[in-house]
């Protein structure tokens, strides 16, 4: 009982962290409670995603698709407070900076944004939004609950086979100290399973791309900064959610169309 107790508040503690659906359950939580709840993190991208469905399914009654999934990314953006967004244009105007891992580090905490992070943000919005509009309409239940999940998925492997990068306390730290492989293998099972039940044994391929990308991209921003940050693993969450989008235009051959 106490074990299950542990795991729903690890459950909530997610929720809270990265959605803002409004719970308001006070929890006395520890720094590894974020670290180990990182497992629920694909489970996350589930519920985010079934919420995206559920208000496309209301919003296509009413106007065209093109509009619809204008208003489903702002319904992302605001279902998720735009956390993710914001590590990605943290971590580009970082890395592109063409600065030592000090100076590139002290780029991500700063507040402000730049030019390369407005340039992240918006050209990975404009891109998805492409992809969505391209979809056939049978799929876009399936990818709208998805490719969140594909997202937080990306998250936990940057925490789990990584280290912390800064040597000063930041807000990724408890994420990244407190997750290890079990929690990366156990994620990976609940987000395989959730891609198998979506899309078949053919959607395996695509789970498998979307575990490993997102480990490369890790093992590339690790040669500049040695480690990640929460900033590193919002940048993760939202390049593997495009991703994803990408695999499964290629997994249904709509790109190879036009040849």
């Amino acid at each position: 009982m106490k074990r299950i107790k542990r795991y729903a508040k690890r459950f909530i503690i997610m929720l809270q962290f990265f959605t803002t659906i409004p719970i308001k359950e006070n929890i006395n939580c520890h720094a590894e409670d974020y670290g180990k709840g990182l497992v629920f993190a694909p489970f996350t991208g589930l519920i985010i995603g079934i919420i995206l469905m559920g208000i496309y399914c209301g919003l296509e009654l009413f106007f065209p698709h093109e509009v619809v999934f204008a208003f489903i990314i702002i319904a992302y953006i605001v279902l998720t407070g735009g956390i993710h967004l914001d590590g990605l244009a943290d971590t580009f105007d970082g890395l592109f900076s063409g600065k030592s891992k000090e100076k590139i580090l002290e780029i991500m905490r700063d507040s402000r944004i730049g030019t390369n992070g407005v340039l992240a943000i918006v050209s990975l919005l404009l891109l998805n939004y492409a992809l969505f509009v391209s979809l056939d309409l049978q799929d876009i239940k399936t990818v709208l609950i998805l490719f969140p999940a594909a997202g937080r998925m990306a998250s936990l492997i940057g925490a789990g086979a990584s280290g912390y990068a800064r040597k000063t306390w930041g807000l990724g730290k408890s994420f990244i100290d407190f997750c290890g492989l079990k929690e990366v293998i156990a994620g990976s099972l609940i987000y395989t399973l959730a891609i198998y039940i979506g899309l078949g044994v053919e959607g395996l391929v695509i789970a498998s791309l979307t575990i490993l990308f997102p480990y490369i991209i890790l093992k590339l921003i690790e040669k500049k900064i040695q480690g990640a940050t929460g900033d590193v693993l919002g940048a993760l969450c939202e390049l593997n959610q495009t991703f994803f989008l990408i695999c499964f235009m290629l997994y249904k051959g709509v790109i190879f169309k036009i040849f």
